[in-house]
Order: structure tokens, then C-alpha cells, then sequence
């Protein structure tokens, strides 16, 4: 039926309710079209801007890069295949504004806090192994930042990274260990403080308060949820916790890290974006590293790696140590303890820990003097591709066991148990 003007009823072309023209309906596809490619453009551009910030927030270590390659005759071979060693280095610098308030910047800074943490191939568990800063041993010849070279030298352990930084380091540690390093991480006070406060704190349980003037910590007894300035205090103080020594203050810091991966597996941090950027922001604002891991995308892989570790495969060792002889307020490695641990480690062999409850070897260490100064050393420079010193103590760690006639191996010892702890019992409970 039509109107008067010809028009056919409930058409729509004279302001009905019908379906709008063919064009109006692409018209409006195409603005509907054009939004989502908008949005997807934005997130793309936001993503990427993102992605850059933080991969240009890390510190690239090139100097360390080269001097270890200069010495790289010298370095121990990596024997397990696909296993990765990193060292972890706490540094004590006061420069710069979040670290003054420490101390005054003298342009020197040691290695506070020093883990040699071992991820092996099929990354089921990761040990991280703190070394005293206290221990003495053989420091090589490192290159100075004025870029003069010291002399190789017997000395306390932390002094190599005040002579030569990083690369100094991984040297000394290479030396004693016989491991190879892979990777290297190291994070001063104000970035460890914003890596707690990334995660909204880490909780400890406490037996007794505790009052230590030096560190600027004062907490009553129980469980304290510790954020950034007194999280920095308890895994620094010494002289207000325990029996004041260095030992002790590395149980603590073992204790922490324990519950920080207990907080970040527990929270689903590295699975959610909204939980995980303000972490990934603090650690890439905070750590020098190596090229390998100075980028996003290294450390990427590095966190993938490890996050489905079971916490009660993430263990936490010091290395075995003793008062040195000639010195009780430094320290010297437990032979052969130390030899088989390193060994363990260098051979990608699992590593075996019990509560130090249980080990009735352990006893308590007698208080420590302070820090001296470093004496400057008269020892002449090593020339450049000078091999290594002869290897003793753990470096010389026996080698694999040899087939006997028959083709099967020569029986070995059971694997060796060390005293240790795990993320798991640092929950609080």
C-alpha cells in the first residue's frame, strides 16, 4: 500500500523507524572501524613507550665486560651445560641522594652483601650462597677506577670490589670457587629499598625487639611487615640483633630473601601486569648488570625462568667458614666442606641443605671488630695475560670419579649435606 505521495507504508524514507541507508550503515562501520585501529594504536604506542622506560632504566656494565674479557684465560670453564651462575652484589656506596644518608661519600664502596646464586638446567631449584665479606683469600690483580692496577694480594674478600668493582669480584670469587660466572647484579641501598616497597613490603617474625642505633632500626618483637627504610636496617644491622656478628646478619638477609620470593610467588606478582610493572620499574632503576642481562628481555628470561621454582627449592647456604687462625675477627673457608659445595655447584649437582636446628656443628661466632681500612699494596701489577696463580683449596676440587677397568665408575662419596634454610620456612607461621 502507498501514500498520497507514492511512498510505500513503513518505509522509513520520511522519518520512520526503518533500517538506516546502506551508506549511513558503512559509515558508521567505518568510525566504529577506525576507534578499534585508534585503541590499538594507543596500546600498542603505551606497550612500547612502557617497554622502552624500563629497558632503559638498567645500567650497562661494559667496563667490568671488558676487563673480564681481557682476563679470560684465566676464567674457569662452565661445565653445566644450560645452568646459570649470577652473582648478586649489595653495594655500600653512599653516592648519590637516596644513599647519603648512610654516610658520607668518600668515592669508595665495598661489597656489603655478596651471593653466588646457582640456577641449574632444568631450573627445579635455585641455591644462592652467601659469601662473607669477612673471609679472607686471594684477591688478583684488578684495575682500579683511576685506572691503575693493584697487586695481587691476600686480603678480605669485600675489598676487591673497593680496588675493582664488579670485575674484581667475579674474579675473586672465581678464583675461590673454580664456577664460572655468567651474570652479574648489583644493587645499592636506595634500589634494594625500592624493590620492597614494589612489592608492599616483606614480612619477618622477630623473638626478640630490636634496637640498633647504627642501622636506624627499632622494632618490637613478633611479626613486622618491613618496608623500604627498615627492611634496609634489618638486613643490615649488626650490633643490635644476635651476637653482632657477620654470620649472623647473613642468616638475616638469607631469612628476608626467603620471604620476599615467598611474598612475590604467593601474591602472583610475576603473573600480574598490574602488580608486576611497579617491581620490573624498581629492580630496572636500581641494578647494574652485565650486557646479557641489560635489557628487558634478559631480564625477562631470568625471571621466567625461575618463577615455578617451589619455595622449598630455593635454598639459602653460607658458605662453610671458620675464624681465620691468625685473625678471629675474619674468616677463613672449612676444608673440605667448602671444596665439595663448590663442587656441587660447578657440576650442576644438587645441592642438599639441613635447618641449622638440626646440625649440632653449628655454634655461635664471637663478636666482630670493624671494618680496617685497606692497606694500599706494594705488590707489582700482573701483566696483562699472566695466567693464574696456582690453584688450591676449593679451585682444586677433586676431579670426576674415572671409569675403572670394568667401565663402571668408581664409587663416591654420598652427596655431601650443608646447613641451610629454604624460601618456604621463612613464611612466617
Amino acid at each position: 500500500m502507498t501514500g498520497s505521495a507514492g511512498i510505500p507504508y513503513g518505509s522509513g524514507v520520511a522519518g520512520g523507524s526503518g533500517t538506516p541507508p546502506r551508506g549511513r550503515r558503512r559509515r558508521l562501520l567505518r568510525w566504529i572501524g577506525l576507534g578499534l585501529v585508534l585503541l590499538v594504536l594507543a596500546g600498542a604506542a603505551a606497550g612500547w613507550w612502557l617497554y622502552a622506560k624500563l629497558d632503559g632504566n638498567i645500567t650497562e656494565d661494559t667496563s667490568a665486560e671488558a676487563e673480564l674479557r681481557r682476563y679470560e684465560r684465566e676464567r674457569p670453564a662452565h661445565f653445566g651445560a644450560g645452568a646459570q651462575n649470577i652473582l648478586l652484589i649489595g653495594s655500600d656506596s653512599r653516592s648519590g641522594t637516596a644513599n647519603s644518608r648512610y654516610g658520607q661519600d668518600e668515592g669508595t664502596q665495598r661489597s656489603d652483601t655478596t651471593i653466588l646464586l646457582h640456577l641449574p638446567a632444568d631450573r627445579g631449584s635455585a641455591t644462592a650462597v652467601s659469601l662473607p665479606r669477612d673471609l679472607m683469600t686471594e684477591i688478583p690483580s684488578c684495575l682500579k677506577p683511576d685506572g691503575t692496577r693493584t697487586g695481587e694480594r691476600f686480603a678480605q674478600f669485600n675489598w676487591a670490589f673497593q680496588w675493582g668493582g664488579a670485575a674484581c669480584t667475579i674474579r675473586t670469587v672465581e678464583r675461590l670457587t673454580g664456577i664460572r660466572i655468567d651474570h652479574h647484579m648489583v644493587l645499592d641501598f636506595g634500589g634494594f629499598k625500592k624493590m620492597v616497597d614494589a612489592v608492599g613490603g616483606v614480612e619477618v617474625c622477630l623473638k626478640r625487639p630490636v634496637v640498633d642505633e647504627e642501622a636506624h632500626l627499632r622494632l618490637p618483637a613478633g611479626r613486622q611487615l618491613l618496608r623500604g627504610e627498615q627492611a634496609l636496617g634489618f638486613v643490615r644491622a649488626r650490633y643490635g640483633l644476635g651476637d653482632g656478628s657477620d654470620t649472623e646478619r647473613m642468616e638475616r638477609q638469607q631469612q628476608f630473601l626467603g620471604s620476599l620470593v615467598e611474598k612475590v610467588q604467593s601474591n602472583g606478582v610475576l603473573l600480574n601486569p598490574a602488580r608486576l610493572y611497579p617491581l620490573l620499574d624498581a629492580a630496572t632503576s636500581s641494578v647494574t648488570t652485565d650486557p646479557g642481562l641489560a635489557s628487558l628481555r634478559g631480564l625477562y628470561e631470568l625471571v621466567r625462568g625461575v618463577r615455578d621454582i617451589p619455595t622449598d627449592q630455593v635454598k639459602f647456604l653460607t658458605v662453610p667458614r671458620r675464624p681465620f687462625a691468625a685473625d678471629p675477627n675474619r674468616d677463613e673457608l672449612v676444608e673440605p666442606d667448602a671444596a665439595r659445595l663448590f663442587e656441587q655447584l660447578r657440576m650442576d649437582r644438587p645441592v642438599t641443605i639441613t635447618s641449622p636446628e638440626a646440625d649440632p656443628q653449628v655454634r655461635p661466632e664471637p663478636d666482630r671488630a670493624p671494618d680496617p681500612e685497606p692497606l694500599a699494596s706494594s705488590s707489582e701489577p700482573v701483566p696483562e695475560g699472566a695466567g693464574p696463580a696456582t690453584a688450591t683449596g676449593p679451585a682444586a676440587a677433586s676431579p670426576e670419579p674415572s671409569p675403572g677397568k670394568s667401565g663402571s665408575s668408581v664409587p663416591t662419596a654420598p652427596a655431601p649435606t650443608f646447613t641451610g634454610t629454604t624460601a618456604a620456612a621463612a613464611d612466617c607461621r
